[in-house]
């Protein structure tokens, strides 16, 4: 695959300097992947076919966001990513899965890469969130219960809609418990790429 991690990774720095919103696309792009794995396995991929179908999925989680720093208005973001991205010759698959992240883009969600990057964005913010507010600054003290609780409490990552944590684990058709502990699994498994792994 001519676009892969790498070039993802890349077209992140080059558009984003602020070292929280990198993180935020790497942390999604974790809990995206982890979707990616699962229905790789449901489909009975195996070896290079299922890591170049995952793939897609890493990107699109890393890509999501690329030009909210730059075009964060809800005319330009993330249309202006991803005008730039098709002219580079990004696969359609990826770009239709950034634009259906956005309630008001007009795309609707319909591939599983669509569905799992909506789940994954505002859950892996809150998630993030979840583990900043922890003493040791780790996402491995987080819990799935805890998880739930904080969701109750309005006045905690004020601007994370629940609404779309709650709504994506419909569109993926699992219990939302389910999706947390998927979500806070895949971050947990990576916590020192996303600084998550605790105050030190």
């Amino acid at each position: 695959m001519a676009f892969g991690r790498a070039e993802a990774s890349e077209l992140l720095k080059e558009w984003t300097k602020s070292e929280s919103l990198r993180k935020h696309g790497m942390a999604v792009s974790v809990c995206t992947e982890s979707y990616g794995r699962r229905e790789a396995e449901r489909l009975g991929l195996s070896g290079a076919e299922a890591d170049a179908f995952v793939e897609v999925y890493a990107c699109a989680g890393l890509l999501h966001d690329m030009d909210y720093e730059r075009h964060p208005s809800l005319e330009e973001h993330p249309f202006v990513g991803v005008a730039h991205l098709r002219e580079l010759g990004w696969p359609e698959l990826v770009l239709n899965a950034i634009l259906a992240h956005a309630d008001y883009s007009g795309t609707p969600r319909e591939s599983h890469l669509e569905k799992a990057l909506f789940a994954c964005d505002e859950l892996a913010g809150f998630l993030t969130a979840c583990a900043l507010v922890k003493p040791t600054k780790s996402i491995l003290d987080v819990e799935v219960a805890g998880v739930k609780k904080k969701m109750k409490d309005k006045a905690f990552a004020r601007a994370v809609k629940r609404e779309d944590i709650t709504g994506g684990a419909e569109l993926l058709g699992i219990p939302l418990e389910e999706h947390l502990g998927n979500c806070l699994r895949a971050m947990q498994e990576r916590a020192e790429e996303l600084g998550l792994n605790g105050a030190s």
